[in-house]
């Protein structure tokens, strides 16, 4: 389980890398008012790709991790504990809405008739998926929840 812990740690910053990437291609296409270009494509698939790799490594962690286990095992008590409500409940919660988000995003970005409207959609649903990444990552400065940078 720490291989994968290790791994889940270190694939949140290439979530953040590749969202940033292509939070910052929609925004400059919207302001600068530029086509929809190759790399544009790219960085949307990169952030797909990269979070449904961590989507899968989170997964098989969540029905492994004895964290999680004690919480399934007794939800009440689980609800009224904020480090297993958060790792049983709002993190796998917050993680599979930010990824309906990308992919909703990569669907309505495909079929966008014009380029700025496919830089606005993208700016919108990546902005949104990237704010709810940044609030479900247990941050070593989070007390109760703080984990490693890696």
């Amino acid at each position: 389980m720490s291989i994968l812990l290790i791994i889940h740690s270190i694939l949140r910053w290439v979530i953040l890398l590749t969202g940033i990437w292509a939070f910052i291609r929609a925004w400059k296409g919207v302001n600068g008012k530029t086509p929809f270009t190759a790399a544009d494509n790219k960085a949307g698939l990169f952030f797909s790709i990269s979070f449904d790799i961590q989507f899968l490594v989170g997964l098989i962690l969540y029905f492994i991790s004895p964290l999680v286990k004690t919480a399934r095992a007794d939800m009440g008590a689980a609800m009224k504990d904020g480090v297993l409500r958060f790792f049983a409940v709002e993190h796998v919660t917050m993680a599979l809405l930010a990824l309906i988000l990308v992919h909703i995003g990569r669907s309505k970005v495909k079929k966008s008739p014009t380029d700025a409207l496919k830089h606005k959609r993208a700016l919108i649903f990546y902005g949104l998926a990237l704010l709810l990444i940044l609030l479900l990552i247990p941050w070593p400065f989070r007390e109760a929840l703080g984990r490693n940078w890696f």
